[in-house]
């Protein structure tokens, strides 16, 4: 026998920490005025819930570190990483997604002005973008460019399209301030 091979004298179960178990415990969250009543480990990230159980695809999962902004939410008008927000954070909270903010037929101001001005190229972080956004134009309705810079510069674009992007936020204000 090689000396090399250890031998394990004890059991698994004794090596090892139990399996986790679901907890099996209802959370409710409101999404986009709806409340939903779900069975979910109070840990599961809210991005899992939204995009698995509700099937909302606007939050995108995208470095799963909450550094880039591609599954951003909007919570009692703040913007939020949802890829790194425990679900039982969130209860009974009011979440906002691209989804709830406009429709195909009738787009919000932001989603008409990227749409105008074709600011999006592969459109991965234009959930965050927008969502973002919305949350500076309601703190501020006539934001400089430092405040536009700042708060955009929070979600990351891989495609470059900054430039269009904060021209449609602008186009998006004036809209907003009529």
């Amino acid at each position: 026998m090689d000396s090399r091979i250890l031998r394990c004298r004890r059991p698994v179960e004794e090596i090892l920490p139990p399996p986790l178990l679901p907890s099996n415990r209802m959370v409710t969250i409101k999404v986009n005025g709806k409340s939903h009543t779900l069975d979910l480990d109070p840990a599961t990230p809210l991005l899992y819930a939204l995009s698995d159980d509700l099937a909302l695809n606007g939050p995108k999962f995208g470095c799963g570190l909450g550094q880039c902004g591609a599954c951003t939410v909007i919570v009692n008008r703040e913007p939020l990483r949802s890829c790194i927000t425990p679900i039982q954070t969130v209860a009974d909270q009011d979440i906002t997604t691209l989804e709830g903010i406009g429709t195909i037929s009738k787009p919000h101001p932001l989603q008409r002005a990227f749409i105008d001005e074709q600011a999006a190229q592969c459109g991965f972080c234009l959930s965050g973008v927008i969502l973002t956004a919305k949350v500076l134009l309601d703190r501020n309705p006539n934001p400089t460019d430092s405040e536009i810079e700042q708060m955009m510069g929070r979600v990351l674009c891989r495609c470059f399209t900054s430039v269009r992007m904060i021209a449609a936020l602008k186009k998006a204000a004036k809209e907003l301030a009529r």
